[in-house]
């Protein structure tokens, strides 16, 4: 899909990249009147292929609310909404999570926890004995939470990238950093001016914010097939995300800092397997593979922000894997910032890292 021959000349903004962070904040601009044109190669966006999507409030071995839990929720939740709307397609589906207890300990922690002070909202209900024990090994009982279920990100980033083509605001194409030119009275890239360039290009190379670290973590995730349709989301270890309504399920996932090469790996099959037969009492088949990696940061928050010299390149990167909850509620940030209505939320201002520019 190439678009060359009526792009405008003159734009608001080019956004570099499609994936969840260029789309949102692309989404945002354009609902605010603002002509935008991205740039993007699909063929690399191999994060946003292989994810599953899930959102969920509730994380981590104490089991304790996510970053900005509440203000996420609402945003993502009318954010995702309204794109289904604009796209008249179904990609954003709300789905309860159980997470079983791995131990007596655990389950006398979170109650003890919980008679302390109110529970989340997000907790539905908290068993103390098995309860999906016909599908999962909860002997324990378990967690049974809101404000979760999955994002179809690859359908989302398709439909979305057509709204783009049928509005004049795409191009497939490899963008060559080396054609930007920052001025005062705005930008220019070959011959298109744009008052500002957002740079949601994940791990790739960009040679005007080198100076930021932004780690590649490399994920796996396999896709089993199942004898029946689970009308929760389980997670323990590992997740079970729906795939097309189907009984297949996207299961996931690992977390690899050092071998980031572009495949799969046996290793990785092996660990999702081993973690998902201690989860699942059911039988399951293992039909397909597949790697991305992630855009993440020292901090585990996002960077946002104007670039130190240049104040017309913008940044908008590192949702690592929560973009899915994070893109929308800080694409509005960015918009609204762009707009000169509120600032950037210092914890992912990238003002915070100044001094790895100051020495680099």
């Amino acid at each position: 899909m190439i678009f060359i021959d009526e792009i405008e000349k003159e734009v608001d903004y080019i956004v570099v990249g499609q994936g969840l962070a260029g789309t949102s904040v692309a989404l945002r601009l354009m609902g605010a009147g603002k002509r935008v044109l991205i740039f993007d190669e699909p063929q690399k966006n191999n994060c946003s292929r292989v994810a599953a999507g899930l959102f969920n409030p509730i994380t981590g071995k104490g089991s304790v609310k996510t970053w900005l839990a509440e203000q996420l929720y609402e945003s993502f939740t009318h954010f995702y909404v309204q794109c289904e709307r604009l796209l008249a397609t179904k990609f954003f589906f709300p789905m309860p999570l159980y997470r079983p207890f791995g131990s007596i300990e655990e389950q006398n922690n979170w109650m003890g926890k919980s008679a302390d002070k109110r529970p989340s909202q997000f907790v539905k209900s908290v068993f103390t004995k098995t309860t999906f024990g016909d599908q999962v090994n909860d002997p324990f009982g378990g967690m049974l939470l809101s404000g979760c279920g999955y994002l179809d990100v690859p359908l989302f980033l398709e439909i979305a990238r057509n709204y783009f083509f049928s509005n004049n605001s795409y191009q497939e194409s490899f963008f060559d950093y080396s054609s930007i030119d920052p001025s005062l009275a705005g930008v220019r890239y070959q011959d298109i001016k744009a008052k500002k360039i957002i740079f949601c290009s994940g791990v790739s190379a960009n040679p005007f914010f080198d100076w930021l670290a932004i780690r590649p973590l490399k994920g796996e995730t396999v896709t089993v097939q199942l004898p029946i349709n689970l009308s929760v989301i389980f997670n323990k270890g590992v997740y079970l995300v729906p795939v097309n309504g189907t009984t297949a399920y996207k299961v996931g996932s690992t977390y690899e800092l050092q071998d980031v090469k572009p495949q799969v790996t046996l290793k990785g099959r092996a660990e999702l397997e081993d973690k998902l037969q201690n989860l699942l009492k059911i039988n399951f088949e293992v039909t397909d593979q597949q790697w991305g990696i992630r855009p993440t940061t020292i901090d585990r928050r996002p960077m946002l922000g104007a670039h130190p010299k240049y104040e017309n390149l913008i940044i908008f990167n590192g949702l690592g894997t929560k973009g899915v909850s994070l893109a929308p509620y800080f694409s509005d940030q960015l918009a609204n910032w762009l707009g000169g209505i509120g600032e950037i939320l210092p914890e992912v201002n990238i003002k915070r890292f100044k001094a790895l520019y100051s020495s680099s």
